[in-house]
């Protein structure tokens, strides 16, 4: 509890609240203190002045203070204090409450508010608010009570404080807390939490992130679970067709003639393929695939890898055409990872594509960019599997049979391929209309290259 978050912040407000409200109250009586304290002076000073222009006027009047008990009893009724009068000798000649006539004046009570001066002699002396009668409240009182309702507010403005410090931090660490909750049961391997996003502001953005984090886990979750089967399957068959083989070989069933050892090896050179595939695309997604960059001619790179595929297009009466401007520019890239993409998608054009239709390779300089494309006049892709086409071992093909297609690695490859030179590559396909008059069906790959520097 002490190291939570929530703990933490609301210790830190509590604090900030006290220090703040505690400082504006105590300047405040400070304050407060000096003000009050300031105008009762100014005040006594202004009345013990008026009091003793007019004793010194009795005096001279009278020559003694005879008849002054009552100027001081009206004189205590106008202050609400007790006044008291002594002679020149130190003897009480008059006292607002009666009480100390005849009396000495004591050591206890002071300065004397006024000297009473007659002819350059002192001939009296008043004293006000005597600090021993109870029934003067005085100004202390009264500071006393201005000071404790201003601690009093303090307090109570400090308590809202804190209880409207206690209602917010809840509302806006709540969402965490269960952005935290929800981020441990996904650690616990629970994929599938999800959190409600209550606001627009950034913990509704940590919110919405999150989701999407926890989207991109359960997908790539999915696809290694996918990877895993379909490695399993792609191995199994030809392990499978060498087994049986070599079981049959070693039972005597067949004789070690060469069209068996050339299913062997057939079989092991299909899993040869599938291997340095997967390693290929690894080494690409990890992004330590070394590349041998230089400056080429692109339509070298295109001319031997339409060589490569030629006999097999021949065979399956696919025409291949090759359509580059002769002044495009060098392009720097790898010749043999570019030679690979070219391969890998004539390839699958000519998997999907019918006896009588045809392959073109295309290429135009686009600023920095030279755009490549190959298109072919084949079965083309559905719209639902397009998505899909570039991730590993994904087919359109269901039944993944390899009459249609090798393991499903060939256009990832590609792709890994074209943008670790820094490229992109996309896809189109259902056919246009400006790729040949009679194509009802069609796909088309466009990927770029970066230009070699001059």
């Amino acid at each position: 509890m002490f190291h939570t978050l929530r703990f933490r912040l609301l210790m830190v407000l509590v604090l900030i609240v006290v220090a703040a409200v505690g400082g504006i109250a105590l300047v405040s009586t400070r304050v407060t203190t000096r003000t009050f304290q300031g105008y009762e002076e100014r005040r006594g000073t202004m009345r013990d002045r008026r009091f003793e222009g007019f004793l010194v006027g009795h005096y001279i009047q009278h020559g003694n203070w005879s008849g002054v008990q009552l100027e001081l009893e009206r004189m205590g009724q106008i202050t609400g204090e007790r006044v008291v009068l002594a002679d020149g000798k130190g003897q009480v000649v008059a006292d607002s409450e009666g009480e100390l006539i005849g009396q000495p004046v004591e050591q206890d009570w002071g300065a004397p508010a006024a000297l009473i001066v007659h002819n350059g002699a002192p001939v009296g002396a008043l004293y006000v608010g005597l600090p021993d009668w109870p029934g003067s409240p005085g100004s202390e009182g009264l500071l006393t009570s201005a000071n404790r309702t201003l601690l009093v507010v303090a307090v109570a403005a400090g308590l809202i404080a804190v209880l409207l410090i206690l209602g917010l931090s809840r509302r806006i660490l709540g969402p965490v807390e269960v952005l935290t909750t929800a981020v441990r049961r996904m650690e616990a391997g629970d994929l599938s939490q999800r959190v409600e996003i209550t606001s627009q502001d950034e913990i509704g953005d940590l919110a919405r992130a999150f989701n999407g984090m926890a989207d991109g886990l359960a997908r790539l979750e999915e696809l290694r679970r996918q990877l895993v089967n379909d490695v399993a399957h792609e191995l199994r068959t030809p392990l499978t067709n060498i087994r049986g083989y070599l079981e049959a070989l070693q039972d005597g069933v067949v004789q070690p003639e060469r069209h068996v050892i050339d299913s062997l090896h057939e079989e092991a050179m299909l899993l040869n393929r599938l291997v340095d595939d997967l390693q290929a695309l690894s080494l690409a997604e990890a992004g330590q695939l070394r590349l041998e960059r230089q400056p080429v001619a692109l339509a070298d790179v295109v001319d031997r890898a339409i060589g490569a595929v030629r006999p097999r297009a021949v065979a399956e009466g696919v025409v291949l055409q090759a359509d580059l401007p002769e002044d495009l520019p060098l392009v720097d890239v790898d010749p043999r990872r570019i030679g690979q993409v070219l391969r890998n998608l004539l390839e699958n054009g000519l998997t999907h594509t019918a006896s009588g239709g045809e392959i073109a390779v295309a290429a135009r300089a686009n600023d920095e960019w030279v755009e490549v494309s190959v298109r072919d006049t084949g079965t083309g892709i559905a719209p639902e599997d397009l998505p899909h086409i570039f991730e590993r071992f994904y087919r359109a093909d269901k039944s993944r049979s390899r009459a249609t297609g090798g393991a499903g690695l060939g256009l990832a490859i590609v792709k890994q391929l074209v943008e670790a030179h820094g490229g992109r590559i996309e896809v189109e396909s259902r056919g246009e209309p400006s790729w040949s008059p009679t194509a009802a069906k069609g796909t088309r790959f466009t990927f770029t290259l970066p230009v070699a520097e001059s």
